[in-house]
């Protein structure tokens, strides 16, 4: 309403229009504008911090991968929600098949520890198919897989798990 009064007081006193119409324009813009130059300095070390920690973390994740392909021969895939977040889908790649065989035997019975809780999952075993899991013997450049009861639904979305296979253990892994 303001600029509105602004342009009739201009047209009265002969003036046009245009002119005051992109100063006002301008004047918002350059207004607009000095909140976030202002705040910008103090936004860059938080920023460089957040990058910095993300940057770790990745390095990380690169130096558990190796330290798993060197060890067992494989290589995690995903690890996820299935079948309405009643199940967890647990998918790997084996890298190297005698390295990657011991997580394959019958009698070694695989888990997955929720972390916040410390409550353990287990594969479920079905009276046709049997524990719903792979137990082949591995080839290299597969991806096999093995699911994990999610029994009221305790692991989400974002949760942090423990994957147990005797002695295999990996850590961290976050469920998508």
């Amino acid at each position: 309403m303001q600029q509105i009064s602004t342009v009739r007081k201009a047209k009265e006193m002969g003036a046009t229009v245009a002119p005051l119409l992109v100063s006002n324009l301008l004047l918002a813009l350059v207004f607009a504008a000095l909140p976030l130059a202002a705040s910008a300095p103090a936004d860059e070390p938080a920023k460089a911090a957040e990058t910095a920690a993300e940057g770790q973390q990745i390095e990380e994740k690169d130096a558990d991968a190796i330290k798993l392909a060197e060890e067992w021969g494989i290589e995690v895939t995903s690890i996820r929600l299935s079948t309405h977040d009643h199940m967890i889908d647990y998918r790997f790649r084996v890298l190297d098949a005698e390295k990657a065989a011991e997580l394959f035997k019958r009698q070694i019975k695989p888990n997955l520890v929720h972390q916040e809780t410390g409550k353990v999952l287990a594969v479920p075993e079905t009276a046709k198919l049997g524990p719903l899991r792979n137990s082949n013997t591995p080839q290299a450049g597969r991806i096999y897989w093995m699911f994990f009861g999610n029994a009221g639904k305790l692991v989400e979305a974002g949760d942090k798990v423990t994957v147990v296979i005797g002695d295999f253990r990996v850590e961290n892994l976050v469920v998508e």
